[in-house]
């Protein structure tokens, strides 16, 4: 303060007890220090309805840890990404969340943020090269497998499945793939898999699905790596008149991932049969968490964790925690003797939105 003003002595002693009892009260409760961190956090899209859940979470997030925000929506362009974060380090700001979707092409971006000693978390998704302080992820490839046991149980393992995958240049779509392939060639090798990749938009995803229907009527099974394909896929499967219960032969096995509420409802209706719950509000509550412990100087070590995940190292300078994903079906029956959850718990997040 500049202001020059001249107290009478018992007066400057109040005025002197009620400041410092003001800067107690104004310390992070989390033992941050005095102040909140200012974090900046780009939302990587805001066209699917699990992003727009994470870009809820994340302010009730900040305010839970004592954190200060700057946002920007880098709408799945790596160059606005690059951009956002140019203005992130002009801001000021102590540390960066953001969820490259092109996870090559960051690298440059988090070698300056290095140079800077801006400390970074990446959620959803890891950078193929370059260091972060923590990865907020579930483990993808689990997604891929938990899919491919799911069509290849409920098909007896014969039958042809399309696979409408995301970007092949995000490590998310390399993942669920190369485990959904290695899967059904280990396990199920008398199923067919048709991959059609669809760079997680939802017209291109319909336009291939409604080509693969035309050439390959007697698909049984579709496995979408996103709900992004939710709603075109429904549709064409309404217009071929294949919206019909898992009893009736001409059923079409469907599993997608995310764990949206529209999914959830769309179990419950039989209109899909399961998904992987994809925890948004997770990723915002520890993609925080870990930044603000990376300003505050802490450090983490590969193994479990305190809320039931678990830290792996990826690669030198770079760790992951894996959170749960669980595959979510209609009765909550194992799926080849592994766990599901039940489309309406309560501990799902799609379901308490």
């Amino acid at each position: 303060m500049n202001h020059r003003v001249l107290l009478r002595p018992g007066l400057a002693t109040v005025l002197t007890a009620a400041l410092f009892m003001t800067g107690c009260a104004t310390r992070d409760p989390s033992g941050g220090g005095s102040s909140a961190p200012t974090v900046g956090v780009d939302y990587p899209r805001s066209d699917t309805d699990f992003w727009n859940s994470y870009i809820k979470y994340v302010p009730q997030s900040a305010k839970d840890l004592g954190v200060e925000l700057k946002t920007s929506n880098s709408q799945n362009d790596i160059a606005n990404l690059i951009s956002n974060t140019q203005a992130f380090i002009s801001q000021g700001v102590k540390g960066v969340v953001m969820a490259p979707q092109d996870t090559a092409a960051i690298a440059p971006t988090l070698d300056q943020l290095a140079t800077k000693k801006i400390p970074v978390v990446t959620i959803d998704t890891r950078p193929d090269t370059g260091n972060v302080f923590m990865v907020v992820r579930a483990d993808n490839r689990s997604y891929g497998t938990k899919a491919c046991q799911f069509l290849g149980t409920k098909l007896g393992g014969k039958g042809k499945v399309v696979m409408l995958q995301g970007d092949l240049a995000s490590i998310n779509g390399r993942d669920r793939t190369e485990a959904f392939n290695e899967c059904m060639k280990k396990d199920y090798p008398g199923i067919t898999v048709f991959g059609e990749a669809a760079d997680w938009k939802a017209d291109v995803a319909a336009s291939k699905l409604q080509t693969r229907f035309a050439s390959d009527p007697d698909i049984k099974g579709i496995y979408m790596q996103s709900s992004f394909a939710l709603s075109g896929t429904l549709q064409i499967l309404k217009q071929r008149n294949l919206q019909v219960p898992p009893t009736d032969p001409k059923h079409v096995f469907v599993v997608s991932n995310d764990g949206i509420p529209e999914e959830l409802k769309d179990i419950g209706a039989g209109l899909i049969d399961a998904t992987v719950s994809q925890p948004a509000d997770l990723y915002a509550k520890y993609g925080l968490y870990y930044v603000k412990a990376a300003i505050d100087g802490r450090t983490f070590q590969p193994g479990p964790t305190d809320h039931g995940s678990t830290i792996i190292k990826v690669r030198d300078g770079v760790l992951e925690d894996q959170l749960a994903a669980p595959l979510v079906t209609l009765d909550g029956a194992p799926i080849g003797g592994a766990p599901t959850v039940k489309f309406d718990d309560r501990s799902l997040w799609g379901n308490n939105t």
